[in-house]
């Protein structure tokens, strides 16, 4: 039996923080949940804005969330807070100027 998410998701220590990601690009389980849960996208209308992925490359990264879904969860909420907290340590430039 061959795994078919194999053939579109890998995890490579020192790419993506050693995330799991499409095969041969720097896009994330979790880029495509978030455009697709939180962002409302359909997996046409990821191709579409990344078109050098494939359907099917959309469709293993939320088998793969699904199937991780803890996981997945948890590094979506550790990038969130690691976000939180780089705004609150650098002042915005803009701001700072009003």
């Amino acid at each position: 039996m061959i795994n078919v998410i194999s053939q579109h998701i890998e995890i490579t220590p020192g790419v993506c923080g050693g995330k799991p990601r499409i095969v041969g690009h720097r896009i994330r389980v979790e880029d495509i949940v978030i455009w697709h849960e939180r962002m409302g996208l359909s997996p046409d209308e990821i191709v579409s804005q990344y078109p050098t992925i494939t359907l099917a490359d959309v469709y293993a990264a939320l088998a793969y969330y699904h199937d991780h879904f803890e996981e997945i969860r948890q590094q979506i909420r550790e990038d969130e807070e690691f976000a939180h907290d780089m705004q609150a340590k650098t002042p915005s430039l803009v701001r700072q100027k009003l």
